[in-house]
């Protein structure tokens, strides 16, 4: 065992609980030995006394006691990353710096992983570490099929402020779409309330979200009132439009749920949309047949959000996925067609 020592914590940490702290810096500390050791006073924070749940913070010092040895049997093993996989996360980075990085998302590759996913964003982010103690870390998330804009943080302090702009839609985000028939008017706003529906299997497989008309929401249980603007920038005639999206909420599905709603879901959206290629009255089929992708055609294609270390305003732009470009040179459409803010008249 080592000795007693104290550690003033650095001015990169964010304020956080002292266990979880204490943890990340030294991983052989169990939660049950951090809590004996607080209820003993061999932990201490500026002299004083403490509990693991005391918050702690850049300046502060903490008494630790001789640590146990690190457990070598249990210690999370570094995950392995094919050098393809390494190549490509390099690749689609948009912007980095001490702080953050931004990468462009390939539409398929999960953000996290699950039961059913092991090869994810969270785990391939491992190839952006450079000389940094820590893997880039998660601070929002998109949809496994959603490809475009998302942040990473560099540093606890810089996820710290990131998570909490996310938390507190301090950010702005505009997407695109590609979707079933022409939305009229062409500027507008959706502002049905979302809630979630299980799904058939036991596992709730299948689950998505219903629509709740927004006088229904408050006497609706589960349902979270959704706000969605919308801008048609383009059409090919009446069979398929290019759409700007940017969401106001954050609810899970609810650009997906609110297109399909207001009768125009994106195209590629199995789960929203239908597979029929035809006119289904209230609403469209989500696939077009022909050369069109049956991929899902939505990105994440701007975020503004400010810097966590400047405190300047930062706008990082993505290019479409290759099945989405493929579409718009379909159609005889270019990135540069769509306006910088589509919804500039509605501001």
């Amino acid at each position: 065992m080592s000795m007693v020592q104290i550690i003033t914590i650095s001015d990169d940490q964010p304020e956080q609980r002292l266990d979880r702290w204490l943890r990340k810096t030294f991983p052989q500390f169990k939660q049950g030995q951090i809590e004996k050791a607080c209820r003993k006073g061999e932990i201490r924070v500026n002299g004083s006394r403490c509990k693991s749940s005391t918050r702690v913070g850049p300046g502060m010092d903490v008494r630790i006691p001789p640590l146990p040895k690190p457990d070598t049997e249990n210690r999370p093993r570094t995950t392995r990353i094919s050098a393809s996989d390494a190549a490509m996360m390099r690749d689609i980075v948009l912007y980095q710096d001490d702080h953050l990085i931004v990468i462009n998302k390939p539409a398929g590759l999960p953000t996290q992983g699950g039961s059913k996913q092991t090869r994810h964003v969270d785990g391939l982010s491992q190839a952006l570490q450079g000389d940094f103690p820590e893997k880039p870390r998660l601070v929002h998330r998109l949809d496994k099929d959603t490809s475009g804009v998302l942040v990473l943080a560099r540093t606890p302090a810089a996820a710290t402020k990131l998570t909490a702009a996310f938390r507190h839609r301090n950010t702005r985000k505009i997407y695109w779409a590609l979707v079933a028939g022409v939305p009229t008017p062409y500027l507008g706003e959706i502002k049905y309330g979302l809630v979630k529906a299980k799904g058939r299997g036991k596992g709730g497989e299948g689950e998505k979200m219903h629509a709740v008309h927004p006088r229904d929401v408050d006497s609706t249980e589960g349902a979270k009132r959704a706000h969605t603007l919308y801008a048609t920038l383009y059409r090919v005639a009446s069979r398929a439009a290019w759409v700007a999206m940017e969401p106001l909420t954050g609810r899970t599905h609810q650009l997906r749920a609110h297109m399909a709603e207001i009768g125009h879901p994106i195209i590629g959206d199995g789960k929203y949309g239908g597979s029929s290629q035809e006119n289904m009255g209230d609403g469209w089929g989500a696939q077009l047949g022909g050369i069109i992708s049956k991929k899902l055609h939505l990105h994440a294609r701007s975020l503004t959000f400010e810097h966590p270390e400047t405190k300047k305003p930062l706008t990082v732009t993505a290019p479409l996925p290759d099945h989405m470009a493929h579409s718009w040179e379909t159609f005889g459409w270019t990135e540069d067609l769509a306006a910088d803010d589509p919804f500039e008249e509605l501001m």
